[in-house]
């Protein structure tokens, strides 16, 4: 269960650092482990942000006064031939304390999400006023795990009120383990536009406008690791987004094919948190809340999918289509 909770949040990728490298960073200063941590984040804050955004809807047709519907939604956000995701440039230059051991000055490395291993640097520097020489191999990424997406699930429920419009609510319920915490809340909206003309029943399409906001919040809390000393050390991790989106959809007894353009925006907030002591030549190195990395992110999706409606029983999926392509997948019991 704990591995499948961190596979759902940006922990899942944090969680390596934390293990076996957060101490390693550190020691190159905290300008030095910020600059590296955000680029090697980046990509899965992206791809998390891409696949909480979808799901929000299955047909433009929305349902009329007291019509309900409870879904269970899965996304998967797959990045397996996403080459330029899974890899940064790292340009010693941009760095105060960290060289690469065979004397280069720029190699690609792993970010979050890539599989480039064997990449040792060194630091032989002055840090905060202590003589620090160390070697230790950069961290790799998911891929490395043979995992190649970024799933995320919740429970949704929407509701019909009057002239055409849904609103929705989507939940994870809270988990909590000894060292992790994560939760998913959301809300949104649709309106049917075909529902305000003359012959709506008899139109066989109908067209909505849908906004939908999700949050994801997760913490990790590695202080009985002891990969460092200190204490309270935990990641705390929380990703928002709003989606935007125009629907079409078809409007027969069993079957429809619904399709949409997207608008997502959203970000995250890394907080990596806790006291840190850091082993040093002479004296320990001490950081308390390192840094606080951000990341926002936007662009636009199309996506097409198909409803099976059998009675109160209903299946969906749906194919995204965007910087990080999903799968989105819903089992739906509703009322009309």
């Amino acid at each position: 269960m704990k591995k499948l909770v961190l596979l759902m949040t940006l922990i899942c990728a944090s969680h390596g650092i934390a293990q076996s490298n957060l101490n390693d960073l550190l020691a190159a200063g905290l300008n030095d482990a910020e600059r590296f941590t955000t680029a090697w984040l980046a990509p899965v804050t992206e791809a998390s942000v891409y696949s909480i955004s979808n799901g929000w809807y299955n047909s433009a047709d929305a349902k009329p006064l007291g019509g309900f519907e409870v879904s269970i939604v899965g996304n998967i956000t797959g990045f397996k031939n996403k080459d330029d995701k899974k890899s940064f440039t790292l340009n010693t230059a941009d760095y105060e304390n960290l060289t690469f051991t065979d004397g280069s000055t720029s190699k690609e490395v792993a970010t979050a999400l890539g599989d480039i291993e064997g990449i040792d640097v060194a630091i032989n520097a002055l840090v905060e006023g202590q003589p620090v020489s160390a070697t230790f191999e950069l961290p790799s990424g998911l891929a490395s795990e043979d995992i190649n997406f970024v799933p995320s699930g919740y429970i949704q429920a929407s509701v019909g009120l009057i002239k055409g419009t849904e609103v929705k609510a989507r939940f994870l319920p809270k988990i909590n383990t000894d060292d992790v915490k994560i939760g998913l809340y959301g809300f949104g909206i649709q309106h049917d536009f075909t529902k305000h003309l003359p012959a709506d029943k008899l139109l066989p399409v109908a067209i909505s406008a849908v906004i939908g906001y999700t949050n994801l919040s997760g913490e990790y809390d590695f202080t009985s690791t002891d990969v460092i000393a200190g204490e309270n050390q935990r990641l705390d991790a929380s990703f928002s987004s709003w989606n935007f989106s125009a629907v079409v959809s078809t409007r027969l007894p069993v079957i429809n094919f619904y399709g949409g353009l997207n608008y997502i925006t959203g970000k995250s907030d890394t907080n990596i948190l806790g006291r840190y002591e850091i082993e040093t030549i002479a004296q320990p190195i001490v950081y308390n809340d390192p840094f606080t990395i951000n990341n926002k992110v936007s662009g636009v999706s199309g996506n097409i999918g198909t409803k099976l409606k059998l009675g109160f029983f209903r299946l969906n999926a749906d194919y995204n289509i965007s910087e990080f392509s999903t799968l989105t997948f819903g089992i739906n019991f509703g009322f009309r």
